[in-house]
């Protein structure tokens, strides 16, 4: 076990105690406190690096630029709701680096996702490398150009990497719990790596590979990193684990009902942006296995075809409300949520870390569209 934030949370200055109550205003809690570090982080930062580079300040633009057009920062409320879930006296402060670098970690694994898969969109503004090429202005738009914009976007990724490693350093300093909690965030890192890998590779193994790309810093990380750092035994651990599982599966599988039919105003990519890029995601796969060939065709008409147009995405969406896939994946979803919440039932764990445990898991489960 290591130590408990909550020990040397007496010896902060200005700490930021927050209650988990039976609501969402918690997570709006979470959400301004990140916001507002993560603004703070990147206005010391453009100072640094202006004086040290200002030349590369447009990298650091774009990498600041996606992770401010974040949402509702459900990796860091995980965080907190493990943190709470061991100990509920334990300062949101302790752990407010250490949630924007989850945050900035996404971004670096978007920028590079973003670049990998074509994709031009994300959060309702452009992909970085799109962003980079605008700035770059006449430069961007041949094809050295281009190529000069898209590495830079990659640096703009990495550059993401390193400042997330220094602000999860500094919770985990903070928390006297660098040495396990460090390991832990950094297997992360491996996991999606190796899940992004497979991903490119067509691995059959979709489950196994979304369990490494999502699952690992979407769910288990942050649960897993918010308990080591507010100093969780064994036993602890072994329940969020058992918790983050299905979780991680239920987050993914959301997330692929929502890029094949949620609100463009909402995902901020096109309407059926997942169908056109050709993601062989839980939609699909319900298709080919419970449609027939001939029915399916809508589908097989369009996936992969990033110019196919809104009509041809909506009949195949069309078809697969009539065929009953879209109903039958919502029912895997919510039947993942359950089993999710189920350890949580008698767990060694906190009232108010399980109630916030609970209300994500709900999030997840949630219909959307």
């Amino acid at each position: 076990m290591v130590r408990s934030c909550a020990r040397k949370d007496q010896t902060m200055t200005q700490p930021q105690p927050m209650t988990v109550p039976a609501s969402q205003s918690w997570l709006e809690t979470v959400r301004r406190a990140v916001d507002e570090r993560l603004s703070r982080f990147f206005a010391d930062e453009r100072a640094a690096v202006g004086e040290l580079a200002p030349d590369a300040l447009l990298v650091l633009r774009g990498l600041e630029s996606l992770t401010l057009r974040g949402g509702k920062r459900l990796r860091p409320a995980m965080l907190v709701a493990a943190q709470r879930a061991i100990e509920p006296r334990a300062s949101l402060s302790m752990v407010l680096s250490a949630c924007a670098s989850l945050e900035i970690l996404q971004s670096y694994l978007l920028i590079h996702d973003d670049w990998m898969d074509g994709d031009e969109e994300r959060r309702g503004g452009p992909a970085v490398h799109v962003l980079i090429r605008r700035e770059l202005g006449g430069r961007g738009v041949d094809a050295v150009g281009a190529h000069l914009a898209d590495s830079l976007a990659i640096l703009a990724g990495d550059l993401g990497c390193a400042y997330a490693n220094r602000l999860f350093l500094e919770s985990a300093n903070a928390c006297g719990a660098a040495g396990p909690a460090l390991e832990t965030y950094l297997r992360v890192q491996r996991d999606v790596v190796l899940g992004q890998t497979l991903d490119l590779l067509g691995s059959p193994d979709v489950s196994r590979m979304h369990d490494l790309k999502t699952g690992s810093y979407t769910v288990e990380g942050p649960l897993l990193l918010g308990a080591i750092l507010a100093g969780a035994h064994h036993a602890q651990l072994d329940v969020l684990r058992r918790v983050a599982r299905p979780l991680g599966e239920a987050f993914q599988v959301r997330d692929d009902l929502l890029g094949t039919f949620g609100d463009p105003k909402k995902t901020g990519k096109p309407v059926g942006n997942d169908l056109r890029v050709g993601k062989h995601n839980a939609i699909v796969r319900e298709c080919e296995l419970s449609v027939p060939a001939e029915t399916r065709a809508p589908l097989t008409a369009i996936l992969g075809r990033i110019g196919a147009s809104d009509d041809d995405v909506r009949r195949a969406m069309t078809m697969l409300e009539q065929t009953g896939v879209r109903a039958r994946v919502e029912a895997r979803l919510a039947k993942l949520v359950d089993e999710a919440k189920a350890p949580l039932a008698g767990a060694p764990l906190s009232p108010e870390g399980v109630r916030a445990i609970s209300e994500l898991a709900d999030l997840f489960g949630a219909r959307e569209s």
